[in-house]
């Protein structure tokens, strides 16, 4: 038996989300349907005004209302640091920290040539503009994921800035706070030992 066909563009449309697949889809579908009146309104406007109102930020490439984003126009940021994230949900994690108060720039993913994705495909054109026209600039922060293209990502980086004498810095992976030795798998072993710091 075939759904309607409301249900069954719902159901297709849910399973274009990452993650999403057949039954999870219908599942969401069903429980859509049965939601008040109200709260589908509500959600189809939140949709509509994510996708119509929020753009990327000029100088970074976070995701913004304004441009320039709050982070890029608050001058009270240090202005000598800039950490590159590979998406703009990653600035939320680190601004979550409270500890780091400079500035930010998203690549908008990592160079991975399985997917085709090389480095003209990514958000590094504007940050080498960004580091020529910021006398300031001491630092840049590397912090994308320990993966394979995420490592790969920051070697082009590194040598791409480091001859402009900017100090090119990677975050430290290894052992995460509470684990123990005896579960952790030898990469990560081997990043903990690697970026180990004096006592």
């Amino acid at each position: 038996m075939q759904y309607p066909e409301p249900i069954a563009q719902l159901i297709d449309s849910y399973m274009k989300l990452p993650g999403i697949g057949q039954k999870s889809a219908t599942r969401l579908a069903f429980f859509t349907i049965d939601m008040a009146d109200d709260d589908v309104t509500a959600f189809s406007k939140a949709l509509v005004s994510a996708k119509r109102d929020l753009h990327y930020c000029s100088i970074c490439g976070n995701i913004t209302e304004s441009d320039p984003c709050t982070i890029c126009a608050d001058k009270t940021r240090d202005q000598s640091h800039v950490l590159v994230v590979e998406q703009a949900k990653d600035i939320m994690v680190m601004e979550k920290m409270k500890e780091y108060h400079g500035l930010y720039h998203v690549l908008h993913g990592v160079m991975s040539p399985i997917e085709g994705k090389g480095p003209e495909d990514l958000n590094i054109t504007s940050l080498i503009n960004r580091l020529q026209k910021n006398p300031d600039m001491k630092e840049v922060i590397i912090a994308t994921n320990a993966t394979p293209e995420g490592e790969a990502t920051a070697m082009y980086l590194s040598r791409l800035i480091k001859p402009a004498g900017i100090k090119v810095t990677r975050l430290a992976h290894g052992l995460s706070v509470g684990s123990d030795i005896e579960y952790a798998d030898e990469m990560t072993l081997f990043k903990a030992v690697e970026g180990r710091t004096e006592m």
